[in-house]
């Protein structure tokens, strides 16, 4: 048995070690409380934290839309890492995130379900690491007005 462990540990060191071979991860995601399931929900994940919460200027970020009635979304063969990620529950479907002298009129949320107030929560406070199989996030989505 111990032989047989040590035999497939060194398969995988030797497979991840092969050019182009590098471990690639699906993150399945579910959406919670949403006050409707009208729209849709704007997906943003990027593992760079300049380009956090919008995924701006991150020509890796991934983007995705989603109906709300469905709430769930699979990100597929990412790089392992660590990301983060920004979804808007875009109840009127105009592809944008409304306001209201600076206050988001349709919900939000982010990897890690982090507190927050004013403003989006840091990176550090979202980031989580995609590694393999079975990454997954449950957001809640935060309604202001």
């Amino acid at each position: 048995m111990v032989a047989m462990r040590k035999t497939l540990a060194l398969a995988l060191v030797a497979l991840l070690a092969l050019p182009g071979a590098a471990p690639l991860s699906d993150i399945d995601i579910s959406v919670d409380h949403l006050r409707s399931t009208k729209g849709l929900l704007q997906l943003c994940l990027t593992a760079n934290e300049r380009s956090f919460p919008g995924c701006e200027d991150d020509p890796a970020a991934r983007r995705m839309t989603v109906r709300a009635k469905d709430a769930v979304a699979r990100f597929e063969n990412l790089p392992v890492g660590q990301y983060a990620l920004a979804i808007v529950h875009d109840e009127n479907g105009n592809n944008k995130l409304d306001t209201f002298a600076g206050i988001p009129k349709e919900g939000i949320g982010f990897s890690r379900n982090p507190s927050f107030s004013f403003g989006p929560p840091r990176f550090s406070q979202v980031v989580f690491v995609a590694q393999g199989a079975g990454t997954s996030q449950r957001v809640k989505i935060k309604y202001y007005l």
